[in-house]
């Protein structure tokens, strides 16, 4: 019979060659990442140089960074990026407490949830950029049309996702809550919230990148600042330096309010723990 201790050093062994194996994919993902982006970046120059593609119409690399940099010397880049990031965490926030709030009073009421039902079908079928005319129209043409836009395309998809979540939550916990004489209320906050954590989650990651969405489709209808301006303002001069720059920092601060609701994730599982 082997000895316990040889084979449980054993063990170790292998389970650390297994944990080395596992990092050293890790690090060659990354690395194929990083890789394949460099290629692309310094094909798109030496297309763009050797006059293999027109970079009137598609810019280059050198000439989006060179047009970032003198925007940030001139202050526009910070103005413009902080006018879009209060827009969207403005709409976000309204956007993910407003629909939480339906959803709890949805899954309070079952009469409210049946007959609010189709009309949030409905409201979530809609193209939401068909309504931004209408919002300009009420709301004026200044900043509340566009965080208007952005609450109309965030509240749906949280309304939705997290009543389902509500609805998924097991039927065992329910029934001990009824069993304990528990209130909606305490079945609420004892039960039905924790257990909805990664639901509620996983639509604020949603929700953050729908947010942006919204607000630069308002800023295309009727913004004088913003990512969403450059964009549209860089078209209407012909400068696609500035459109690509633009659409550039708009995919580095979807990545930042990714990274940041990620973090706000990890609060909030320590809560559900």
């Amino acid at each position: 019979m082997r000895n316990p201790k040889a084979l449980a050093m054993e063990y170790s062994a292998a389970h650390l060659a297994y944990l080395a194996k596992l990092k050293r994919k890790q690090w060659v993902t990354a690395a194929a990442r990083i890789l394949l982006f460099v290629v692309l970046i310094v094909l798109w120059e030496v297309a763009a140089r050797l006059e293999w593609i027109d970079s009137f119409i598609t810019s280059s690399p050198l000439r989006v960074l060179n047009t970032i940099y003198n925007m940030a010397k001139d202050g526009s880049l910070y103005y413009h990026t902080g006018i879009t990031v209060w827009e969207t965490t403005l709409g976000f926030t309204i956007g993910t407490l407003g629909g939480a709030i339906v959803a709890i009073l949805l899954w309070w009421s079952k009469t409210l949830s049946r007959i609010l039902d189709p009309y949030i079908v409905v409201l979530n079928s809609i193209p939401k950029v068909a309504l931004g005319p209408l919002f300009v129209v009420w709301l004026g043409n200044g900043i509340t049309a566009i965080v208007a836009m952005a609450i109309a395309i965030s509240i749906i998809v949280t309304i939705m996702m997290v009543y389902s979540g509500f609805q998924n939550v097991d039927a065992n916990y329910l029934k001990l809550m009824r069993t304990f004489g528990a209130s909606k209320w305490q079945t609420l906050r004892k039960v039905i919230l924790p257990s909805s954590v990664p639901t509620i989650v996983s639509a604020l990651k949603v929700n953050v990148g729908m947010s942006l969405v919204g607000t630069i489709m308002g800023e295309f209808l009727v913004s004088k600042a913003g990512l969403g301006f450059l964009i549209v303002y860089g078209g209407q001069v012909f400068r696609m330096n500035l459109i690509i720059s633009g659409v550039v920092i708009l995919c580095i601060v979807s990545v930042a309010l990714y990274y940041a609701v990620a973090f706000l994730e990890k609060r909030l599982l320590k809560w559900q723990e």
